[in-house]
């Protein structure tokens, strides 16, 4: 457990726009920031940062809260996970009680698989260094490599020994359980249930996730035999979903985000070496097709993809079907080439940082325009091959959102295939308009709406509680948070806080939403200790129920203009002009709304009574209710209305 002066220290250190920069690409509005949502594909912005309050809003997807709350829903940290990233990001130190056998076994699963993890890359760094068959097999290839011992030691490359138990063995004597070595693929069972290394006699690639924790490996032979493949991956685990995972993100995202342009390699070794060369914004797919997922963790960085092939023809000709994913997501992606027989680790290699960025520079090609010059070469004269690289090349500009960048490739692309404009639109247009009508078509029929995926409202409303009540409770909570610590100004009240006087006057008054009761319960104590809470104190509260309903609150989708008054001469209603009206309609509207529905309860119940005593009893509390139904109205007339 983190101590509570730690925990303050993290949050006084955290600078929520630096944090979340490091995930999402944030454009300063205003007071504000804002970036593409990275918890849903989005096309317009509507994630917004607000470094005055410290928190974020995902307008989109409607989560919220503080660099902690982030880190827990965008990297599936834990509470302690994400102040341990914290403070290992502003260097501060947190105690932790010591790991022994016991303590690992009682983590959760998902820190246990980190943990072993972690443990392995250690194991196998120092395999490399300090053993004698490191140094002569494993570190004698990274320096055939070019790789220098500062790109060893940062990418925290490694060799795990050319021996059956060597890892496994040591893993279970510094008490790794069994399970988690498995569930890694660190370990393999045999038939009689004992264990063996599976990366034995291998160089070793440690994968890291976008945080920079390890959550796989990829394990390389030196062996030249074609029965033994030349790399092995680790499987897919609790922490590893390699469709989700960009070798070298980690280390490049800083890099992307400043030069906003992503260079896309295919291996390991490609991106160690344009690395070390200097060129840092560099990832690779590990060997794997490109996915949507890989692509939009890209996006979330920058808009600009440069894809660097080696020479090899079929290679480029499998690749480029892929490509029309990135298209589809928005990015801009261009494509550069390597002499025959070079890809970028030889490359740059061969030629340096100034011959290599030169290289790029000189033979960048859009995308489309690459795949337009590189079909119709293959098709030749033959007017049925061309009829399809034609075809092939408008599905391709289908795939772009941006109709104006569309519409110039079109032009373009005209150009290069010696076709009519207006055909190539047409044809454009036909294959749009088939893939809304299949897009838009849910199973039965209805077509989708923005409202369908993303409901109007935050919180989701149960059935039985109506969504007016759940605004009513709502709005009593904002109140509290915006003016909860301003003093009372109207009928000549002294020295009474606004906070302490509603929790007072809602003394009668049962909240039937959990979240809201919760809230209200909280804030209750925190005034009877003294203490007027702040909306800081509910933005890093622990529970994310609370975290979500108090952003929700205090931030807005939309700013007015400062110029709004002077170019439109329309004035907008200020809640503060009027504190009365705006506290006590608050309190009154809800107790309204409370007592309209025990009077609806009682009608119920009055039409249901059996006995003449019973109907009395009912008549009266329903005449009573009415009683305070009026006078609760004639309040509201008197003191907010007038």
């Amino acid at each position: 457990m983190i101590l509570k002066s730690t925990i303050d220290r993290i949050m006084e250190a955290t600078d929520i726009v630096e944090v979340i920069g490091e995930f999402v690409q944030l454009k300063k509005r205003g007071a504000n920031y804002v970036g593409l949502s990275p918890f849903v594909n989005e096309r317009t912005p509507s994630f917004t940062v607000s470094p005055a309050k410290g928190i974020f809003k995902d307008f989109s997807s409607g989560k919220g809260g503080s660099a902690v709350t982030f880190l827990m829903e965008l990297e599936k940290f834990t509470y302690p996970e994400a102040l341990k990233w914290l403070a290992k990001k502003y260097s501060i130190e947190v105690e932790e009680t010591v790991e022994t056998a016991e303590n690992k076994e009682e983590e959760n699963r998902r820190e246990s698989l980190m943990i072993v993890s972690g443990y392995a890359a250690k194991f196998f760094h120092e395999s490399l260094l300090d053993t004698d068959e490191g140094k002569a097999i494993g570190l004698s290839y990274f320096k055939e490599r070019g790789f220098t011992a500062d790109t060893i030691k940062k990418f925290e490359l490694g060799y795990s020994p050319d021996q059956w138990e060597a890892f496994t063995g040591e893993a279970l004597k510094q008490g790794y359980l069994e399970e988690f070595l498995t569930e890694s693929g660190l370990s393999v069972k045999r038939d009689n249930g004992s264990l063996y290394d599976r990366y034995r006699g291998r160089v070793m690639f440690p994968i890291h996730s976008f945080t920079g924790r390890i959550i796989a490996f990829g394990g390389r032979t030196l062996k030249s035999d074609k029965n033994v493949p030349k790399y092995v991956n680790s499987p897919e685990s609790e922490i590893y979903h390699k469709s989700n995972v960009l070798y070298g993100l980690y280390f490049a995202k800083k890099s992307i985000r400043e030069e906003d342009n992503c260079y896309l390699v295919e291996g390991y070794a490609d991106v160690i070496s344009v690395h070390q060369a200097g060129i840092e914004s560099v990832v690779a797919s590990s060997g794997t097709s490109l996915t949507v997922e890989q692509i939009r963790l890209i996006g979330r960085l920058t808009k600009n993809i440069t894809i660097l092939y080696d020479g090899d023809a079929a290679g480029i000709k499998a690749a480029v079907r892929g490509l029309d994913l990135i298209l589809e997501e928005g990015l801009n992606v261009k494509v550069v080439l390597f002499p025959d027989g070079h890809d970028p680790d030889s490359y740059v290699r061969l030629v340096g940082t100034a011959g290599f960025k030169k290289h790029i520079e000189d033979n960048k090609k859009d995308f489309i325009l690459f795949k337009t010059n590189l079909l119709l070469k293959e098709a030749g004269n033959d007017p049925i091959k061309k009829s399809e690289v034609i075809r092939d090349i408008v599905e391709s500009i289908a795939k772009i959102p941006d109709s104006i960048k569309a519409s110039v490739f079109i032009k373009e692309c005209s150009n290069i295939l010696q076709i009519d404009e207006r055909a190539l639109l047409s044809e454009l247009n036909k294959m749009r308009q088939a893939k809304a009508k299949k897009d838009g078509q849910q199973p039965n029929g209805r077509m989708t709406t923005p409202v369908d995926e993303y409901p109007g409202d935050d919180y989701p409303v149960v059935t039985e509680e109506p969504k007016e009540t759940f605004s009513q409770e709502k709005e009593i909570v904002r109140l509290l948070l915006l003016y909860g610590n301003k003093m009372i100004d109207w009928d000549g009240i002294a020295n009474t806080y606004i906070g302490p006087f509603m929790v007072a006057e809602l003394n009668d008054i049962e909240f039937e939403y959990p979240v809201v009761k919760t809230f209200i319960e909280l804030y209750s104590k925190e005034v009877e200790n003294g203490v007027l809470p702040e909306e800081q104190h509910f933005i890093h509260y622990p529970d994310k129920e609370i975290v979500d309903l108090v952003v929700t609150l205090i931030t807005t989708k939309y700013t007015l203009s400062e110029n709004w008054y002077e170019m439109h001469k329309i004035l907008t209603s200020d809640e503060q002009a009027n504190m009365k009206a705006t506290i006590l309609g608050a309190i009154f509207h809800l107790k309204m709304h409370k007592v309209g529905k025990m009077l609806d309860n009682l009608r119920k119940e009055l039409q249901n009574a059996v006995t003449d005593e019973d109907q009395d009893i009912l008549l009266n509390q329903y005449m009573r209710m009415k009683k305070v139904e009026k006078t609760i109205s004639d309040y509201l007339g008197s003191v907010i209305l007038k």
